[in-house]
């Protein structure tokens, strides 16, 4: 039998104020960021979605209806957090919800700009037009010119992430030029608070977002990075980036004498370190593995020679965008949609795929490997197809007749383990082999973390994307004996 009838929260009680029961922390406990948010009784449902949210009407003034503003203020916090960061889909610690809102409920701002991008989702979804986010967006850049003229309030991190999520709204919009005015801001603003290290220190969230959504909607990273000792004003590696080369696997692909260049061979070694560690001891954090992959993907296109001056080794491009690839795919869509970046980084791949093919060097596990990671980042493109053919044609010359055969040969190369990780990439060798439906691209589950309750796949952030350019394939490339495309006929 309960103690005690008493719904509300135990910090509400105390204070003997009206607790709107919301979990896991309520309206009065998130703005004033106490974490102490206990029940005695935990509320038996949650509040429909029309009703109040927040009974002290607490957080900043809109133009907009306060139902309307309620139902935005729900879609945030139970569906547009976890489209931003679907690396932590738990209530009590989504960056989102811990770090995000409570600064956005002090952040007229911040508030504004969250709401238009749970406005933005919702009318997409009615199709109706986009009057109330185009009400928002208008507030927002308006407080936002005011709160810049403030050399302070400029620097602030709600500052930071407002600009740099206008930004990706822009871009999704199609806005190219704003989208980078906006950009342009936030790196005076990164400067202004001492580097992106700097503020990755003091504000761990607002540096991820800054540093990660830069590089995507401009296509190449805007920051440098540390050195491998950590060294330096740019983006930091994580701690295992410096553990020395320990052979855990003796049955590993040897790349010593392939001639590839000192950058991407040194990323590619302490990132197999990185990996074989994580077997014995996992990431201790959902954001070890972004950081991670925001460090080796600027480091890989930092150190990408030019190509008009440098002699490009085929090899040596090859397992760079691999590489990025790769961790793209490892850590999914996050903070926004990297889908155009993506494409590109893949048109990129198959370009220089195209010339190490031509060297008529004997296919290996790494091929295998090349060819994997190729259908997984072209699900959904017009690419897909050519690396399913030459995925059919790899499988016929070096007799892979099951997923076992094919998986020891892309573990020996580069592999995290990671929940789900195996049974996605085996989905698309069993199309290979026949044993999938070869008319349907395998889901994207290891890149697109389902989010319950998400009607779309990603929500504005993905649905916004403006369409990335095909980038055609001579015909040279597809009548070559390749692993992309099988024997000449």
């Amino acid at each position: 039998m309960r103690q005690t009838l008493r719904r509300s929260c135990n910090e509400c009680a105390k204070a003997k104020q009206k607790c709107d029961l919301q979990t896991p922390r309520c309206s009065r406990c998130t703005k004033r960021s106490n974490s102490k948010c206990n029940y005695a009784n935990e509320p038996l449902t949650l509040p429909s979605v029309g009703s109040s949210l927040d009974p002290f009407d607490s957080y900043p003034p809109t133009r907009l209806p306060r139902d309307r503003v309620q139902r935005l203020i729900h879609s945030f916090l139970n569906k547009i957090a976890f489209q931003y960061y679907p690396l932590d889909l738990n209530k009590t610690s989504n960056p989102f919800l811990v770090s995000w809102w409570p600064l956005a409920l002090g952040d007229p701002v911040l508030f504004h700009v969250s709401l238009q991008t749970a406005c933005l989702d919702d009318e997409l979804l009615a199709q109706k037009g986009f009057q109330t986010s185009e009400i928002l967006m208008a507030d927002s850049v308006a407080l936002l010119r005011r709160k810049v003229e403030n050399p302070i309030m400029a620097i602030q991190d709600g500052t930071l992430n407002s600009v740099i999520t206008l930004a990706t709204i822009e871009y999704g919009k199609g806005n190219f030029e704003i989208s980078k005015m906006h950009v342009d801001g936030v790196k005076k603003l990164v400067d202004m608070r001492g580097g992106i290290n700097s503020v990755r220190q003091t504000s761990p969230l607002t540096g991820r977002m800054v540093s990660w959504v830069t590089m995507l909607v401009n296509g190449h990273p805007q920051f440098q990075t540390q050195d491998d000792t950590g060294i330096g004003d740019g983006i930091p590696p994580i701690p295992e980036w410096q553990l020395k080369w320990n052979d855990f696997d003796h049955d590993l692909y040897e790349i010593g004498d392939m001639g590839i260049d000192y950058a991407v061979k040194n990323v590619f070694i302490r990132l197999r370190t990185v990996f074989q560690r994580a077997k014995r001891i996992p990431f201790p954090t959902t954001n070890c593995l972004h950081d991670l992959t925001c460090f080796v993907v600027h480091r890989l296109l930092l150190s990408a020679p030019n190509p008009e001056t440098t002699k490009l080794s085929s090899i040596t491009e090859c397992i760079r965008y691999g590489i990025i690839l790769y961790m793209l795919i490892s850590q999914g869509p996050t903070y926004y949609s990297h889908a155009v970046f993506m494409e590109s980084i893949t048109a990129r791949f198959i370009h220089h795929l195209e010339h190490f093919e031509s060297t008529g060097r004997q296919f290996d596990s790494l091929d295998v490997w090349l060819v994997s990671v190729g259908m997984v980042a072209s699900t959904g493109t017009s690419r897909y197809s050519l690396f399913m053919d030459g995925a059919r044609f790899l499988a016929t010359s070096l007799q892979l007749r099951s997923w076992e055969d094919i998986f020891v040969h892309i573990k020996r190369v580069l592999w995290l383990e990671l929940e789900g990780g195996e049974d996605h990439f085996r989905s698309y060798w069993d199309t290979v082999l026949g044993m999938g439906d070869p008319s349907t691209p395998p889901l994207s589950e290891c890149s697109s973390p389902v989010v319950e309750g998400n009607s779309i796949a990603a929500g504005f952030l993905l649905n916004l994307m403006a369409p990335g350019r095909p980038v055609s394939v001579s015909s040279n490339y597809q009548r070559r004996q390749s692993i992309l495309v099988g024997p000449e006929t």
